[in-house]
């Protein structure tokens, strides 16, 4: 997609608090509070965006704006951070509303279950109960996708895409065997290393160096991205990866099956995070499933430099629900 079409694409980013955690949101898309929105000039759906782990929401924005433009603006695109995994600029407002749950509601908020819970409560505070949704879920994303539908069945989703899932036997994949004794046997290494490398430097020399970084590596980046090196994410992403190893055990076969309409996997060739073999079994136990085998050689990390292709891909398996979704609100307009 040509590089002027995303730029004239509108992205907010937000700070609110979510159940007391400062929590980061991107929106695609002129809609910023969806209740304060006329009922008949509200979008009838909400593309939903769960990311992997880390949770920065930056590094999803160029693949959030191309499917934006690829599904004709006609939908807000959002992509939540992790809780835990931003922080607010000093001159950036956090927002609050009055039905944020109290942090001490959820327990352990900073963990896989956590996480699952801190989207959920975002979803009911900051989206209308009837606006429907397509959840997006990437690497971990998947996962805390799936219990979503599974712990809140009355929310309208239409449609959820597993993106490199990492659903099952996480510890056991090639980089799961290298991950699980960093992140959950010398994950308190890693924290002390953090902080006493990582805490001393000036905010400048931390920005400046994630920007030589990421400029050394290619990588397309609109708002702060500065959370990289800052210890306390660093530490809770740390304590989600150790978290995801020992809870990402079993595919939730039960949840996939009363849901499968509306899942598609997208399983990639060459992830180290979830092989092909994970592709073959859930191929082998839901035959009738939408589960595909990535055939264009796309990473894991796809957000980075292929972000275009996988928006493409999704705007067009999208096509017959957001055909219905608009026909519908055609309707709602001719009919008021």
């Amino acid at each position: 997609m040509d590089s002027s079409i995303k730029e004239e694409v509108p992205v907010h980013e937000e700070f609110i608090l979510c159940c007391g955690v400062e929590t980061q949101v991107l929106k695609c898309g002129p809609w910023t509070n969806l209740f304060n929105e006329q009922r008949a000039n509200r979008p009838k759906l909400l593309i939903f965006i769960i990311t992997g782990n880390p949770g920065f929401c930056s590094f999803y924005v160029p693949f959030a704006k191309t499917l934006y433009s690829l599904t004709n603006r006609r939908f807000p695109i959002w992509v939540i951070s992790h809780a835990g995994h931003a922080l607010a600029p000093k001159d950036k407002k956090i927002l609050t509303t009055s039905d944020d749950s109290n942090a001490q509601e959820i327990k352990d908020i900073y963990g896989l279950q956590g996480q699952v819970e801190h989207k959920l409560a975002f979803l009911r505070t900051h989206v209308p109960k009837e606006m429907k949704l397509v959840v997006i879920g990437h690497s971990i994303g998947c996962y805390i996708s799936l219990e979503i539908l599974k712990l809140a069945p009355e929310l309208p989703i239409i449609r959820s895409f597993l993106l490199f899932p990492t659903i099952e036997r996480l510890s056991e994949t090639p980089n799961g065997r290298i991950a699980t004794p960093l992140l959950c046997w010398l994950r308190y290494a890693l924290y002390v290393f953090g902080y006493l490398l990582l805490k001393p430097w000036p905010e400048k020399i931390r920005s400046l160096i994630t920007r030589i970084g990421l400029q050394m590596m290619n990588v397309q980046y609109e708002f702060s991205v500065l959370n990289i090196l800052e210890p306390f994410c660093i530490a809770n992403a740390v304590y989600l990866g150790g978290q995801e190893m020992m809870k990402v055990v079993e595919r939730d076969n039960e949840t996939i099956r009363a849901h499968l309409s509306k899942l598609t996997f997208y399983y990639g060739t060459m992830d180290a995070w979830c092989p092909t073999k994970y592709y073959e079994d859930i191929k082998k136990d839901f035959p009738e499933g939408d589960i595909r085998l990535c055939e264009k050689k796309l990473p894991h990390g796809f957000i980075i430099h292929f972000y275009g292709e996988m928006a493409g891909m999704i705007a067009d398996w999208l096509k017959d629900d957001l055909s219905k979704i608009e026909a519908l609100t055609h309707g709602s307009v001719t009919d008021s």
